[in-house]
């Protein structure tokens, strides 16, 4: 919640069409823009929904998400790669074909699959179907938004609305630190998509799945006891 929010207040004036000043065809585009959110968050709700404690039940063990930072590291890599000979096809947010935002919507969807994170799937979807690194990014910050939103005020309602003081304090201060570093590591990742690939979050996730899967040769799983 506190890193969605972080998007809201760095996208405020793109995301408002209330905004004064706004022409009628700025205020136009923006709702287009809200569309396109809303029909790309569809298969999370319809799909999403009633899978998610199916998937935590049997997926959320160490190997399934060791797994997945694996794979998904190799598609970024080869992706990245197929990228350097082909120009995408969608280079501006606006001209998002709203098929386009569908199809990213139901990559989306894949990140019920621990492990596998929604902007990770999201991204994949938008490089496998023409956009642009900054496009696609962009419009995976703004998915966020609704996604976010509503996974947090639906687990708050799973684990009961029965806080203590304290637990609410621990949830601010978590939401608070979570929106001061995702306001750095949002401008910077934007910075860093301009002149980069993708690649290194590839690497990093096949080094971190093969660490995952080491420790649990070498050390064994430490919730297996639980």
């Amino acid at each position: 919640l506190g890193a969605i929010l972080a998007v809201v207040v760095i996208y405020f004036d793109k995301l408002n069409p209330f905004k004064p000043g706004k022409t009628a065809r700025e205020v136009q585009k923006t709702w287009q823009l809200w569309a396109k959110v809303v029909i790309a968050a569809a298969p999370a709700a319809i799909i999403g929904l009633p899978l998610d404690d199916w998937f935590d039940a049997h997926f959320y063990n160490f190997i399934s998400v060791a797994c997945m930072l694996i794979i998904y590291g190799v598609a970024f890599i080869l992706l990245e790669k197929r990228n350097k000979t082909v120009e995408p096809a969608i280079t501006n947010l606006e001209r998002l074909p709203y098929k386009t935002a569908l199809y990213i919507g139901l990559f989306q969807v894949l990140s019920l699959f621990p492990g596998t994170s929604r902007s990770g799937a999201t991204i994949v979807g938008g490089l496998l179907n023409g956009t642009s690194r900054s496009v696609v990014t962009e419009f995976t910050f703004f998915l966020g938004i609704p996604v976010m939103f509503g996974a947090s005020a639906l687990k708050m309602v799973k684990f009961g609305l029965h806080y203590s003081g304290v637990e609410i304090i621990i949830m601010l201060v978590g939401m608070i630190t979570a929106f001061i570093v995702s306001i750095f590591s949002i401008k910077f990742l934007l910075r860093y998509i301009k002149t980069n690939d993708f690649k290194a979050f590839g690497w990093y996730r096949i080094a971190l799945g093969i660490i995952v899967l080491l420790y649990l040769y070498f050390v064994g799983d430490p919730t297996a006891n639980n």
